[in-house]
């Protein structure tokens, strides 16, 4: 799994590549339309109300995605910018006749470049999808659209998902928001960066080991990972338990809320879907927090190396719960971690090489595959089912460990990423905090660790470092309490508002 410089300029000269690989494009700041810097469902309340019209938003994001996106990259697949301009003004054409407006009426919108949209170029981050048009698209997008988006493109994403480093030999590197010479995160990291520089004014994400909280964390803004079943699970496999969720990032709770309304609740075609009040994630969040117990799980006891600057920003965001009249105390799950990951890396091989063995046994498509794809293959080939099993029941073993804080904790706190945004041009982070790295993802443990459980975890921003690199936490409820977690989390968004307001260089 090594970077060799030749593999490496091949990730960054894919169509939408972004130029020369050691060197980050020079950025120029512009101000935020007035329109744009508005929270999204503010947005769509004064295109609902008829106080700002469709074509006017889409104008609005189509000169922010013409000032920022070639720097950044967060935006792959853009349709033609008269033909959205037409779609908008035929939008604003219904509304004038009466029509009642969804949730999400006349939002632009970029679908993650893993979930497919009908007519639009949807390719996994992966050469053998390169040019793939679907005739189809799955639950979430369906629901997106039958909520009144417009899908203006797809937000950029790693191949297959794989990793929390947003390029691929398709569309080149995303850059991040705060520092374009640095990793946006991911696989969600189009998506964290669109949001940050006011590209887009909502978003979707997915998250399987941190793809929703890692970006989030590494470009200030939300990322929520539900619970699994909230958000109905997808694909032609649907009895074994998926540890992939699709959720929604924004910049502020309340719309996290609203997109979340949008995308949760049972589906018949999607058996593990569960009933859930879908409308009251959009409902008002205010509520009263003091006494609420927060235990701050920082670097699982020492056990999951942290960059001690990302620590010392997320131990920074505590005083904000205490200041809500939350107690923060330290907890510590009593069992091993090696044996989680363990079971976490033969059940993620299980889940995703298996599938793609087909791909790196065939000639034709075995180059057009990346590393990390190639090394989840190499990994899915000699598993057994009695290894699935015992790896199933180690995870059940931790959840019910993670589950026992709950009796003394009414949420948990951890951060969000192990360290800070890395060099845009390394693949991967081979050290933290002094330890070696023994796989492409093991910097993401801590989200992985979470992942394992299958509980609720809202991502959150936490702060930045002297160089002005962000960072993040994770809020973790217990089973079935989303609107939990989004009203803590928004109790917690006004008592940090100088860190969640905090502008990208680009946009001061």
């Amino acid at each position: 799994m090594g970077q060799d410089s030749a593999t490496r300029r091949d990730f960054f000269v894919g169509a939408g590549a972004l130029g020369a690989m050691a060197s980050a494009p020079a950025l120029a700041a512009a101000p935020v339309d007035p329109l744009l810097a508005l929270p999204g469902r503010r947005i769509a309340g004064l295109i609902a109300e008829r106080k700002a019209s469709v074509e006017e938003v889409m104008r609005a994001v189509l000169a922010q995605i013409a000032a920022h996106n070639p720097a950044h990259n967060a935006i792959v697949a853009l349709q033609d910018g008269d033909r959205l301009l037409a779609q908008a003004r035929a939008m604003d054409a219904r509304l004038a006749a009466g029509e009642t407006p969804g949730p999400l009426f006349g939002l632009p919108w970029a679908v993650k470049d893993l979930a497919e949209v009908i007519g639009i170029r949807s390719t996994d981050g992966s050469l053998v999808n390169k040019d793939r048009i679907p005739t189809s698209e799955g639950i979430m997008v369906q629901r997106l659209r039958a909520a009144g988006t417009i899908f203006i493109g797809k937000t950029n994403a790693p191949e297959f998902g794989f990793g929390s480093h947003t390029i691929n030999r398709v569309y080149g590197p995303t850059r991040n928001s705060f520092d374009p010479s640095r990793s946006a995160g991911g696989s969600s990291g189009g998506a964290g960066v669109g949001l940050a520089l006011r590209i887009l004014p909502l978003a979707d994400g997915s998250d399987f080991g941190g793809s929703l909280r890692n970006p989030a964390a590494w470009n200030n803004v939300f990322g929520f990972r539900t619970g699994t079943g909230v958000i109905p699970p997808e694909g032609n496999e649907q009895w074994i338990s998926k540890m992939g969720v699709p959720g929604p990032m924004a910049r502020h709770v309340a719309d996290l809320g609203l997109v979340l309304s949008v995308m949760a609740g049972r589906h018949p075609q999607s058996l593990q879907s569960i009933d859930v009040d879908a409308h009251a994630f959009a409902g008002p969040l205010d509520a009263d927090h003091k006494g609420v117990r927060i235990g701050w799980l920082g670097n699982w006891g020492g056990r999951v190396p942290h960059d001690p600057a990302v620590l010392k920003i997320c131990e920074g965001a505590l005083p904000a719960f205490r200041a809500m009249g939350c107690t923060v105390d330290a907890a510590q799950v009593d069992f091993e971690i090696e044996p989680v990951w363990q079971a976490l890396l033969l059940l993620r091989s299980w889940m995703s090489g298996t599938g793609l063995q087909r791909l790196a046994d065939d000639p034709a498509t075995r180059d057009l595959i990346g590393p990390q794809a190639h090394w989840e293959i190499a990994n899915s080939r000699n598993i057994t089912g009695a290894q699935v099993l015992n790896a199933s029941a180690v995870r059940s073993t931790w959840t019910r460990a993670v589950d026992k804080l709950f009796e003394h904790h009414d949420f948990l706190v951890a951060p969000a990423v192990q360290l800070l945004p890395f060099p845009v041009e390394q693949f991967w982070p081979t050290e933290v905090a002094g330890k070696t790295m023994r796989t492409y993802h093991e910097w993401m443990l801590g989200t992985f660790l979470v992942t394992m459980t299958g509980l609720p975890a809202l991502a959150a921003p936490a702060g930045f470092s002297p160089s002005g690199l962000p960072a993040g936490i994770q809020i973790i409820g217990r089973r079935g309490a989303e609107l939990a977690c989004l009203k803590l989390a928004h109790a917690y968004e006004q008592a940090a508002r100088p860190v969640i307001d905090r502008l990208p260089p680009a946009l001061a």
